[in-house]
């Protein structure tokens, strides 16, 4: 079997660019994959076909090849737009291998180990930023059977908050905490925002709720600082969403200072990367709970993987709250029932695109006519976790 052609398609929303990369093959299969990258639509779009040479002509089964042509081949070092450009292609290079085979991508990976897979609920606080709006929020999270929710109760900050945003974010903490009870865990996320000093006090404040980690307290990478926050709390503490490849995790599997691994699929070059991730996670007795922003075909991906990994805690799930509709993208999705995914039984990842769906739900551009990328940029925005979507 030899890949033939390529396609991409991008679904645009209020907060994210969802892109799509449909992958034709002489014997008539085609894979699907799906990625999103901020602020970088239109590069990671325009990456692939500079490469195309790297996975057109090719047998999509061979992808440690794949991995190979694209990490290697051009020699400059990858970063966040080659990973992603080749999550795109690695994953519809699956669901080609899964079609092919007939059968669900997760056999095809070691087989499954879990019966099903807890979700947990993100994209949910798109109100105003009040304790009172916030727990109603929360409330209706619960009310969908979610067991877990993530969410962002910080303004603006760089390093660290000024202190009526400081106390105004534990207020919000509390609020959700008071819905929440012995019913579901709370993850906080921090965005990498915080200087240690910042992220310690927060923690201390907030270890008498039922939390579930806190999640990037400083940068991403800052293995220092990210011990010093681990020195100082009991909070489990994730991060990893921002690392791309297996090799950027490498410190953070000797530095005893993490809980919770977050590789992201469309990040960290695909299924294959982050399943070598979250095995070496293993080998160190760490957690993974993959990052997942995706639309229907990544976050089934993402599903795939999990029931096939026995350190897996958690996936994360924006699409019953923000962007809804992007589950119209296409037919199989897996709805998540009383808090937790089912398990697929399709071949490949078993999602059928609806191209007219997404045709007619292009992403706005800019003048230039390219892509813009609405981004999440907490740093100077305090209404970013509205998401255009504002009640």
């Amino acid at each position: 079997m030899k890949t033939t052609g390529f396609k991409t398609l991008v679904l645009g929303t209020p907060w994210r660019n969802l892109t799509y990369c449909i992958i034709e093959t002489d014997e008539g299969i085609t894979g699907i994959g799906e990625a999103r990258v901020l602020g970088k639509t239109h590069t990671v779009t325009q990456y692939l076909k500079d490469v195309e040479r790297h996975f057109i002509g090719h047998d999509p089964f061979d992808i440690e090849a794949l991995y190979r042509r694209m990490t290697l081949e051009d020699f400059g070092k990858p970063g966040e737009v080659v990973y992603t450009g080749l999550a795109l292609v690695e994953l519809a290079f699956w669901d080609i291998i899964g079609k092919s085979c007939n059968q669900p991508v997760y056999k095809l990976l070691g087989g499954q180990v879990k019966d099903k897979v807890q979700a947990y609920a993100n994209g949910w606080y798109t109100v105003e930023r009040s304790p009172e709006q916030y727990a109603t929020a929360a409330e209706k999270v619960l009310d969908k059977g979610y067991k877990a929710m993530k969410f962002d109760p910080f303004g603006n900050g760089d390093l660290e908050l000024e202190r009526p945003e400081f106390y105004r974010s534990l207020d919000l903490i509390e609020a959700v905490a008071s819905v929440a009870g012995t019913q579901a865990q709370i993850m906080i996320e921090m965005h990498g925002r915080f200087a240690p000093l910042q992220a310690r006090e927060i923690a201390r404040f907030i270890e008498k709720y039922n939390i579930g980690w806190i999640e990037e307290p400083v940068r991403p990478g800052d293995i220092p600082a990210l011990k010093s926050v681990r020195q100082h709390t009991s909070l489990p503490i994730a991060t990893g969403e921002r690392l791309y490849g297996a090799p950027e995790f490498r410190e953070l599997w000797n530095s005893q200072s993490v809980d919770v691994l977050q590789p992201d699929i469309t990040q960290s070059g695909g299924i294959l990367e982050t399943k070598k991730i979250a095995s070496t996670a293993e080998s160190y007795s760490i957690m993974v709970a993959p990052h997942n922003v995706g639309g229907i075909v990544s976050t089934m991906a993402a599903l795939h993987l999990c029931l096939t990994l026995r350190n897996v805690k958690i996936l994360e799930h924006f699409n019953d709250f923000a962007d809804p509709h992007v589950k119209k993208a296409g037919s199989g999705y897996p709805e998540v029932v009383d808090g937790y995914f089912p398990v697929p039984g399709k071949p490949g990842w078993g999602i059928e695109l609806d191209e007219d769906f997404i045709l007619s739900n292009p992403p706005r551009m800019t003048s230039s006519k390219v892509m813009s990328d609405p981004g999440l940029n907490m740093f100077v925005n305090s209404e970013w976790a509205q998401r255009g979507q504002k009640k």
